[in-house]
């Protein structure tokens, strides 16, 4: 059963060219759903069954990640805004899934969350606090905190254990793409906030 949604960009240039693409098993890459930039939502592999859309990565102690998630495809090709029909159609869909499977707001993740040594997408273009605000994601509150505790609250968030260069850039692309320069008490406030609301059970087995 999915536990996890992970949200991609196709970083295509056409919504045609990446339908194609994933339909083809050549290609060896798929996905659950694809949205386009109209709006038009696409089911391309049932919800139940395994899509080829994540790779290697890891959150919240999934370790296999194909397997314990649905994965949505929003045609992008990586440098441009997401089109607002495209968003709300995310947004409904979004909002039809995770009730059918409980999935909650902060397990809704990007790529680049999972796999922040591989992937970059959704980007720094997609507005995650507008899918916070519509209830479908999670945004934590601006506040300080010490930077030594930056890394361990993300790991207790659900970020991988992976180098803390990547780790810092993950975080930012998706809650701060705006920011530069060295880790600060900003970023370290926020991941705090994260891990206090919504710290993984370390009782969950690896899955």
């Amino acid at each position: 059963m999915p536990s996890l949604i992970v949200l991609h960009y196709t970083g295509m240039a056409t919504c045609a060219a990446a339908r194609d693409r994933l339909c083809d098993p050549v290609a060896e890459v798929s996905a659950h759903w694809l949205i386009s930039e109209t709006g038009e939502t696409l089911e391309l592999v049932e919800e139940d069954r395994r899509a080829w859309h994540a790779g290697a990565g890891e959150w919240a102690g999934f370790a296999d990640v194909n397997s314990n998630s649905i994965g949505i495809e929003l045609a992008n090709p990586g440098t441009q805004p997401f089109p607002e029909r495209q968003m709300v159609a995310l947004e409904v869909l979004l909002s039809e899934i995770m009730p059918r499977w409980s999935i909650p707001a902060h397990r809704v993740i990007g790529h680049s969350d999972m796999a922040p040594t591989r992937k970059g997408d959704p980007g720094a273009k997609f507005d995650w606090r507008r899918l916070a605000l519509g209830g479908v994601s999670v945004w934590p509150v601006a506040q300080e905190a010490d930077i030594k505790t930056f890394f361990c609250s993300l790991r207790a968030f659900g970020y991988p254990d992976v180098a803390e260069t990547a780790l810092l850039a993950a975080f930012r692309l998706r809650f701060r793409p705006w920011a530069m320069g060295p880790l600060d008490t900003t970023d370290a406030g926020m991941a705090a906030d994260l891990a206090r609301r919504f710290a993984v059970d370390a009782s969950q087995p690896t899955a």
